[in-house]
């Protein structure tokens, strides 16, 4: 789509998670020069601002043809010259579609996000600064966006296992040598989830609109009460902040 034009945008719903700007609705050919991500956030760059696009939880974007029927959860479609279109799905309507003139990565949803975990800056180091007075968990601290995107529940509660590093200690816990292996694991976890296309909701759809049922072998998560794979003992499930936790209080300390 970069150096595409977007002739024209249909907005069949505006009440999405924010409401669609009426800037928005009178953007006509526009070019495309860069599409980028940030986090979560799908960053389509033009010759006179950009769209920050969130997918929330059921959100989609396909490309498909203009002569596609909508149906009634596609709420956006943005016309290309090409004959195309790229049309935004939302069945909940939890995602968004903001337009913002200048750098999208000075927007508020944006600035203060930490390190992608892949960047140089993740290491150990930084890790263990934001550790090291701490009293927060480790869990929450590798799930703050502020600190490190991009770490999910999923793959948080995986890396910890890998790392033999329970969910329940503190930060300022953890040694430098903690931090290194817990970098290393993270970044092994990822990579291996994109990989098998990641661990996905049975509802996923590539941009060509085709199903993805991704589910990888994972070690812990989802298997509260499972024998653990290192130490065959039960894994024990709690909830932090809300979300699933399971680990081996046997492996992980």
């Amino acid at each position: 789509m970069v150096n595409s034009k977007i002739k024209n945008i249909i907005v069949r719903q505006r009440k999405l998670r924010w409401p669609i700007s009426s800037e928005m609705l009178r953007l006509k050919d526009i070019k495309i020069t860069k599409i980028r991500r940030r986090a979560k956030y799908i960053l389509i760059d033009t010759d006179l601002g950009a769209f920050i696009i969130h997918l929330g939880m059921s959100g989609r974007l396909v490309v498909c043809s203009q002569n596609q029927k909508a149906g009634k959860h596609d709420h956006v479609d943005f016309l290309l010259e090409s004959g195309q279109l790229l049309r935004y799905t939302d069945p909940r309507r939890f995602g968004s579609i903001l337009w913002i003139k200048g750098d999208p990565l000075e927007h508020p949803l944006l600035v203060n996000l930490g390190y992608e975990p892949f960047a140089k800056g993740f290491d150990d180091k930084y890790l263990f600064g934001n550790c090291v007075k701490k009293s927060k968990l480790i869990k929450q601290i590798l799930m703050d966006q502020k600190i490190v995107v991009g770490i999910g529940n999923i793959y948080a509660n995986e890396a910890l296992f890998l790392a033999r590093i329970s969910p329940l200690r503190k930060g300022k816990s953890l040694t430098k040598a903690d931090c290194r292996t817990l970098v290393f694991v993270v970044r092994k976890v990822l990579r291996k989830a994109i990989q098998a296309g990641g661990t996905t909701l049975r509802n996923f759809f590539g941009s060509d609109g085709t199903p993805g049922y991704f589910k990888q072998k994972l070690f812990v998560y989802g298997r509260e009460g499972e024998a653990c794979f290192n130490c065959y003992q039960p894994l024990f499930h709690t909830r932090i902040n809300q979300r699933a936790t399971v680990f081996c209080t046997h492996c992980q300390e």
